[in-house]
């Protein structure tokens, strides 16, 4: 190879890319796509995160204005938790229109987490959102294609390939200029843009949240720039494996078509034929099945509430409930909430594998597939996965079941057994319980859990320029 002459055709790419009005015109209309799906997300976040935080306060306000009660009519008295959205979220929306964005919590029962916004639209949903992540995996590369079909393949039609192979370039020189070329033009364009586009972000990020957003900005920005390469080698060797300019753009819209239509579909239905999860109803069923199986709080003769009855008369050398020194209803409460609470964990467990698993097919096919990598990568990073609601629905399980713990203990320590009915006590035992506050995923558990997609966009880049140096070789291509 030759440094020099890789240098002098890239830089001849570079003016012939910029000298051609098309190029100008897709990239202004991409820009102006960009900047609307930029400026509408982030406004969009920015309203939704609003209408969270005012309707957490409200519910809040709600809570602490509660009179002297009963605490177990409080633990039904419940509590919403909302979800608000990630800084980065305007950036790739990811999942967060499908999944759900509060859950009420109150004793005994697990809700789900409900009022996804995918739940309130028209159908016009299933063909996508407009995000800027949208527009540079799926619209970028559309753009690379019209403007490198012919890079190669152009220079085989004119006769001036060989003119360049006869002044002691390479056929390698020619391939790895062009690609430079390229590159360099992709990187020019759209990198700035989405530096400044995930800047934005900041906005709705906390203080002590900046050193994670810088590092995340990086990394999105980095990881986009080896996407961009990857789809620049694609075209190159697609353009100098083909013997014409026509047959070059013919070839790369199929392949588009492959990598953005057919292999995505593909991958999510495999995943779910394989791993299939169970419905709604079938789930609550089985929880159903295994607390009855484990013990009914409800049911005077159940076995293990019978023992766990006979264990406390022990305990405390009595022979009955109603001479204890605590509330003994209180404590078969708290037994129940310790037996559905474990139960419900593990098939939340077993139920989060399934999904899991799926995922894992995709983030397989993202070896066959570059797009399915950069957009599994783009959606961890962006805190819009699979893995941010998940943590969000198991931390909010766990306050509710802290929770639902720390007001049976006011049951059991300040409400007699003989007044169970009719007692009330302090409302400032409930007004001085934590808020709920949710800890995102840290970067470092985002990358690791989209390790393999990483991976997949290195072994591309290795393996396009390993085919870039095949094809160099090969007479074939050089006619």
């Amino acid at each position: 190879m030759h440094f020099k002459y890789i240098r002098t055709i890239a830089r001849q790419e570079w003016n012939s890319v910029f000298r051609n009005k098309t190029t100008l015109v897709l990239f202004l209309v991409l820009l102006a796509v960009s900047l609307l799906a930029v400026f509408t997300g982030w406004q969009y976040v920015g309203k939704f995160n609003a209408q969270q935080a005012a309707a957490s306060s409200e519910v809040h306000q709600q809570w602490m204005s509660q009179p002297n009660r009963h605490p177990h009519r409080v633990a039904h008295y419940g509590y919403l938790v909302f979800r608000e959205k990630s800084p980065l979220s305007f950036f790739d929306f990811g999942l967060d229109s499908y999944v759900g964005n509060s859950v009420f919590l109150e004793a005994h029962r697990q809700n789900t987490v409900n009022m996804s916004e995918a739940g309130f639209s028209n159908g016009m949903l299933r063909f996508g959102e407009l995000s800027m992540a949208m527009v540079l995996q799926l619209l970028v590369p559309l753009f690379i294609i019209f403007i490198g079909f012919q890079t190669v393949a152009g220079l085989k039609q004119t006769g001036v390939l060989k003119i360049l192979l006869c002044q002691r370039a390479s056929y390698l020189d020619v391939l790895a200029g062009k690609a430079a070329g390229l590159t360099a033009v992709t990187w020019a364009l759209f990198l700035p843009l989405l530096v400044l586009g995930l800047v934005a972000g900041f906005a709705y990020a906390p203080g002590t949240a900046a050193a994670d957003l810088v590092l995340r900005i990086a990394l999105i920005v980095i990881l986009y720039a080896l996407y961009f390469l990857i789809i620049t080698l694609m075209v190159v060797i697609i353009s100098a494996m083909s013997s014409s300019a026509k047959n070059a753009l013919m070839l790369l819209v199929l392949a588009w078509m492959l990598f953005f239509v057919v292999l995505p579909k593909s991958a999510q239905t495999l995943g779910s034929s394989l791993f299939e999860a169970p419905g709604k109803i079938a789930f609550e069923r089985a929880i159903e099945a295994d607390v009855s199986k484990e013990g009914d709080s409800h049911d005077p003769d159940d076995p293990h509430f019978a023992d766990l009855k006979a264990r406390t008369l022990k305990k405390y050398g009595v022979d009955s409930i109603q001479v204890l020194p605590i509330n003994y209803g209180a404590l078969v409460m708290q037994e129940g909430e310790n037996i559905t609470a474990a139960i419900f964990n593990k098939h939340f467990d077993q139920l989060i594998g399934t999904y899991q698993s799926q995922n894992a097919v995709s983030a397989i096919f993202g070896f066959a597939d570059p797009f399915l990598a950069i957009r599994n990568i783009s959606m961890n990073l962006a805190g819009t996965d699979f893995d941010s609601f998940t943590a969000f629905q198991k931390q909010t399980e766990q306050y509710r079941f802290e929770k639902t713990k720390r007001l049976n203990e006011i049951h059991l320590t300040q409400v007699s057994f003989a007044n169970n009915a009719t007692q009330r006590v302090s409302a400032k035992n409930f007004q001085d319980m934590p808020d709920f506050v949710f800890r995102p995923v840290p970067v470092g558990q985002n990358l690791t859990a989209s390790a393999a997609s990483v991976i997949a966009l290195l072994l591309w880049v290795v393996a396009g320029f390993s085919v870039l140096h095949f094809v160099s070789t090969k007479r074939k291509y050089q006619l």
